[in-house]
């Protein structure tokens, strides 16, 4: 079975980045978008950034952000990778310049295939628990059976993960990678390092 990757999302503190990384993590996402709790400011996102070691890619999150915005936090941040969780636009997220993952809000679509093929370009789909609209991070939970098994792009498992649950859901879902925040946290935005530790365990004895 091929490994599952792991992102950890909503980082906001260069020793949570660190420690994630000392894990093995392969992604870790920083939101930029101001309905969020876990939004992180550019200085401190820079921060984060400098901190990560070669081969852990930095992801930066927005949700129908300004496009001034955007280009503002990749000329900054310089992130690997944007994720995009809005009503974004094939188009629209294929204008800077960087490959993107597009979230599917799995409450509000009923074809993940449809979906994604408004996105070609994407380099692959998280599939989260939210409506559109918004945001992701609640903690909560989809139906697994309802991720495409063979879908040819990659899928990221997302939405209510925690050390106790992510096992089973990789046994279910087989997806590409998995990405948690709430699940790891003490409080939005604050990591808890026995969390972290406890989910990368789970995910490994999964076979990830």
């Amino acid at each position: 079975m091929t490994r599952t990757r792991i992102k950890f999302c909503g980082i906001t503190r260069p020793d949570d980045a660190r420690l994630a990384a000392e894990l093995g993590v392969d992604a870790l996402g920083l939101v930029f978008t101001p309905r969020s709790r876990r939004r992180v400011d550019l200085a401190t996102a820079a921060a984060i950034r400098r901190a990560l070691p070669p081969f852990v890619a930095a992801v930066a999150l927005f949700m129908d952000d300004e496009p001034g915005w955007i280009a503002q936090v990749i000329d900054a941040v310089q992130p690997d990778l944007l994720q995009f969780h809005g009503s974004e636009t094939a188009e629209f997220a294929g204008a800077f310049a960087r490959p993107y993952l597009k979230a599917v809000p799995m409450a509000s679509v009923g074809d993940v295939a449809a979906y994604a093929a408004q996105h070609p370009a994407a380099a692959g789909f998280l599939l989260d628990s939210h409506a559109a609209g918004t945001a992701g991070g609640s903690g909560a939970a989809f139906d697994w059976t309802r991720v495409p098994r063979d879908f040819g792009r990659p899928l990221l498992l997302a939405g209510g993960l925690d050390a106790h649950n992510v096992a089973p859901a990789i046994a279910l879902a087989r997806p590409y990678a998995v990405d948690v925040s709430s699940g790891i946290e003490a409080a939005p935005g604050v990591k808890d390092a026995a969390k972290m530790r406890a989910f990368v365990d789970a995910v490994r004895a999964a076979g990830g």
